[in-house]
């Protein structure tokens, strides 16, 4: 497993991405946020930003990898990526496409330019309705566009469309500690059930169990246990089981 990133040297990724090669791209700055939350939602504000990344900062040798996820956070993705992986499974999270700030770095939505090629191109796109403003009009189209759309809705859980098909997975109730970064393991869960299963109802049903887990602890003691990895494998195959029974 690999990531591909830009950020100051000083950053110690090492240290956080435990046995995960980092391929980094030097930068002044790295990309940071400032996440406040409030009744009315989550309020952004970007506080630095790192150099962009295209086809020319991959390692060649990662150009074949079985799943590719492309991730911008700040506008620094080139779409282009969506179409340089013929041989992957490549998901996408388009949601530092679907942001702009303004001077003071307050983040706000913004229409995602070159969302048709990357739509047309991608195995699967997961997105939240946060990132589109709750906007039923964009969602719809990049529903008829994309090959397979996953839309989640924090605590409500997540509808998958697929071949003109939507289905929705309600999340486990849970009590919520921290809502940061739960977004992020449900697309790793989804992508990595996906390539496995070749099943976007699997996926869906296993990356809302697991992004569930994640909100019960703060900060990095939110990623997935191995456990709760079987765990929610095992939970969501028996609802398949059952649901190919009860047909």
């Amino acid at each position: 497993m690999g990531v591909v990133t830009s950020a100051r040297p000083d950053l110690d990724l090492n240290s956080v991405l435990l046995d995960i090669a980092c391929h980094r791209l030097p930068a002044s700055a790295t990309t940071t946020f400032e996440n406040v939350y409030t009744p009315a939602g989550r309020r952004q504000i970007v506080r630095a930003v790192a150099e962009p990344l295209n086809l020319a900062a991959i390692p060649p040798e990662w150009r074949r990898a079985p799943i590719v996820h492309i991730g911008p956070v700040a506008q620094e993705v080139d779409p282009a990526l969506a179409s340089a992986f013929p041989m992957s499974l490549v998901g996408v999270t388009p949601q530092g496409w679907l942001r702009r700030w303004n001077a003071n770095g307050e983040v706000a939505a913004c229409a995602w330019a070159g969302a048709e090629m990357v739509l047309d191109r991608a195995t699967a796109v997961v997105l939240s309705l946060e990132d589109i403003g709750g906007d039923g009009a964009i969602l719809a189209e990049y529903a008829r566009r994309a090959n397979i759309l996953a839309v989640t809705q924090a605590g409500a859980g997540s509808t998958v469309t697929w071949q003109g098909e939507s289905r929705h997975f309600s999340a486990p109730p849970v009590v919520e500690m921290d809502p940061t970064g739960a977004g992020d393991i449900y697309a790793a869960a989804f992508f990595i059930r996906l390539y496995e299963t070749r099943d976007p109802w699997e996926a869906g049903r296993f990356a809302t169990c697991l992004a569930a887990f994640s909100v019960t602890r703060p900060g990095l003691k939110g990623t997935p246990t191995a456990q709760e990895v079987a765990d929610a494998k095992r939970q969501t195959s028996n609802v398949k089981r059952q649901v190919s029974t009860d047909v």
